[in-house]
């Protein structure tokens, strides 16, 4: 699934996961792999308002289980572009909560579906409002719609509270370092917009950034290794803008010009000022999540006149699914709005849906937003996938009713068949009988549906050869040799030199030819069933055959051949007591071409041995610390080894990062495959 944060109300939940079915599946892990559904999930998350990040999905792989989800509404953000790649959804449970707006993207120059106008540009009772100005537009080096058109930002406006769900571009190179502080900029003046607004404000998603040395694993080695100091790693542009942001927010020097104030409380650290480990992101590479090396960089942000309203955050490290974790908070049922106590549900519906905390009516069509997911063209007007069958059957009875399909009964004049097989695909069924005595079928046609229809093929006469049942030609004839290897079996078998290889219309057409050739007269037809011949060995029917060719009296004249001699009726007919040398070279033709063609006999031990080398792991070295099995991987950084396997400790790394010598995380093998010899262990 993609990374999740969550909000209820009784809790919000933000998860993010990277891939919502493609780079990694939660429904593998426990406790979602007993339901495997969302609807499942998000019951076991007890949230009422799920956002999730880094979906890398499609438009086109999105699926019913994803959008139809029951009793639930979402709202996407799908990269425009770059295919397979960032993405942002929320869904909101509507027993709970329904949006009154919703948006894509952060500064507005995105059109709602099925409009040309931008979000900006809409009536003011449908805008969300504090779309960033041009003064503040300008600070990005990166234009506005090219900032939103990676899918990184849902907005929903209930009530009580905007909602942001974000994923915010991560550290990479510094190619992307325009893009990812005019991301930072452009979300600080949205939030910012809105507070002055007057409208409560709540963030949440993967922001890629660690607050502040007590939100990061071994902050020192980082230092160290960017040549860093403590105020230098806590000045760095994105963590700058990050505090500025944030109450309590470590600014060091003067404040930035637009920014003289705080306006987000986090809530997950407000409820756990000093705890040490609180990370919500590990490195899954090097299998650091056991060990908690990690860093916290997943937030649930409120604005400071919220902060009565939450009853507790936290962070759920033991849900597996992701290299995230998700991250909760939970709001209070009764809250505090405009200085007087109130049912949260009044706050966050429609008006009219509720009063005082009890429902006055249901979640209808009419309150569907334009960017709900269940608008979209490929899932509108469906509830479930059950009635995308239920209607496909409706068709297919009602296509059976207009065409119906009758059993045929066999003529009066033939005898009975003792077994009828119909073929159902067809309206006009025809039933066909074993073959009689004499060589004739059994043969009854259906009715036709309409007097326009054609005749059955029982009116019209037909030269073709009816099909048989499968039983009279199994019956009838032995099963014909499969082409090439059927089974992985069979390649350990050595291949039998049978009879059959031999086919019967190339020895007669063969004999035809030589005795054409030979005396240039047509040949007579008196060549008996192929069975006997096919039950005797190649080279013997080979020697046999070969001077009776001039003779021809053993074989049949092709329809090709006949229609060429139909002119020579008058001719001397061939002689029968001389074999001319042309038939030699066709014997000794035929006896080369059958040794040539006999497969090569493979010995089964051999192969069973190649195959065994083929498919067995390597012996895997032990590594010096623990003495257990090392685990192989595959360098992919640039550089000379790049591309080269090697070997390593199978233990996850430790809280410090590092190879630990005499612990229980991982030590310090290391051992390239190449130079591995298992034999000299």
């Amino acid at each position: 699934m993609g990374q999740w944060h969550t909000v209820c109300i009784s809790a919000v939940v933000q998860w993010p996961s990277p891939g919502l079915i493609i780079a990694s599946n939660p429904f593998g892990y426990q406790p979602w792999r007993d339901q495997r559904t969302f609807a499942a999930m998000f019951d076991i998350l007890e949230a009422d308002i799920v956002v999730f990040q880094e979906t890398k999905i499609q438009r086109k792989d999105l699926s019913d289980d994803m959008v139809l989800v029951p009793g639930w509404d979402c709202y996407w953000s799908l990269p425009r572009h770059k295919k397979g790649y960032s993405g942002v959804v929320i869904y909101t449970r509507q027993s709970k909560c329904a949006p009154i707006r919703a948006e894509e993207g952060i500064t507005g120059v995105l059109c709602p579906p099925s409009s040309s106008t931008t979000f900006a540009d809409q009536p003011k009772e449908q805008q969300i409002g504090g779309y960033p100005t041009n003064a503040q537009m300008a600070t990005s080096v990166v234009d506005a719609w090219t900032l939103d058109s990676e899918g990184r930002c849902v907005i929903l406006e209930f009530p009580a509270f905007v909602l942001l769900g974000v994923y915010s571009p991560a550290t990479r190179d510094e190619s992307r370092d325009d893009f990812r502080l005019g991301f930072l900029n452009l979300l600080d003046a949205r939030v910012r917009n809105l507070v002055a607004m007057g409208k409560r404000v709540i963030l949440t998603g993967d922001l890629n950034i660690s607050r502040e040395p007590l939100d990061s694993a071994n902050p020192e080695a980082a230092m160290r290794k960017n040549a860093m100091t403590v105020d230098d790693y806590i000045s760095t542009p994105s963590r700058r803008f990050f505090n500025h942001l944030l109450q309590g927010g470590i600014v060091l020097g003067a404040r930035d010009e637009g920014r003289e104030r705080a306006v987000m409380w986090d809530i997950c650290r407000g409820f756990h000022p000093a705890r040490p480990g609180m990370f919500t992101c590990w490195e899954q590479k090097v299998n650091a999540r056991p060990g908690n090396h990690g860093s916290r960089i997943d937030y649930v942000l409120c604005s400071l006149d919220m902060r009565a309203w939450f009853s507790d955050s936290n962070i759920q490290e033991g849900l597996m699914g992701s290299d995230h974790c998700p991250v909760y908070a939970v709001i209070k049922d009764k809250v505090v709005v405009d200085g007087a106590e109130a049912d949260l549900l009044d706050y966050m519906n429609p008006e009219g849906m509720f009063s005082k905390g009890q429902r006055q009516r249901q979640y209808l069509t009419k309150d569907i937003l334009p960017l709900s997911g269940k608008l979209i063209p490929e899932f509108d007007g469906r509830r479930s996938i059950r009635d995308m069958f239920t209607s496909k059957l409706s068709r297919q009875r009602s296509t059976t009713d207009e065409h119906p399909v009758t059993t045929a009964k066999p003529s009066s004049t033939s005898p009975a068949p003792d077994k009828v097989e119909m073929a159902s695909s067809q309206p006009n069924t025809i039933a066909t009988a074993p073959l009689s005595a004499t060589g004739e079928s059994s043969v009854g046609t259906a009715p036709s549906a309409s007097t326009g229809k054609k005749r059955s093929s029982a009116d019209t006469p037909s030269n073709k050869p009816l099909k048989r049942s499968k039983s009279a030609s199994t019956a009838a004839a032995p099963p014909a040799p499969g082409k090439g290897q059927q089974s992985l079996k069979g390649f350990f078998k050595p291949k039998a030199t049978t009879s059959n290889d031999a086919s019967p219309t190339v020895i007669e057409e063969a004999a035809t030819r030589g005795a054409e050739s030979n005396n240039g007269g047509p040949v007579s037809p008196k060549l008996q069933p192929a069975a006997p011949i096919l039950e005797r060995p190649m080279d013997e029917l080979v020697a046999e055959l070969s001077p009776a060719i001039p003779a021809a009296a053993t074989t049949t004249t092709s329809p090709i051949a006949r229609s060429s001699q139909a002119g020579k009726s008058d001719a001397p007919p061939p002689s029968h007591t001389t074999t001319s040398p042309s038939a030699a070279a066709n014997k000794s033709a035929a006896a080369a071409a059958a040794k040539t063609e006999s497969p090569p006999i493979h010995d089964p031990i051999a192969s069973k041995e190649s195959w065994s080398k083929l498919f067995t792991k390597p012996v895997a070295p032990r590594c010096e610390g623990h003495d257990e099995p090392c685990i192989t991987l595959l360098t992919k950084k640039s550089g000379i080894n790049c591309g080269r396997s090697f070997w390593m400790c199978a233990r996850p790394l430790g809280p410090s990062g590092a190879k630990e010598s005499n612990t229980q995380w991982r030590c310090h093998t290391f051992i390239w495959c190449s130079d591995w010899n298992p034999a000299s262990s």
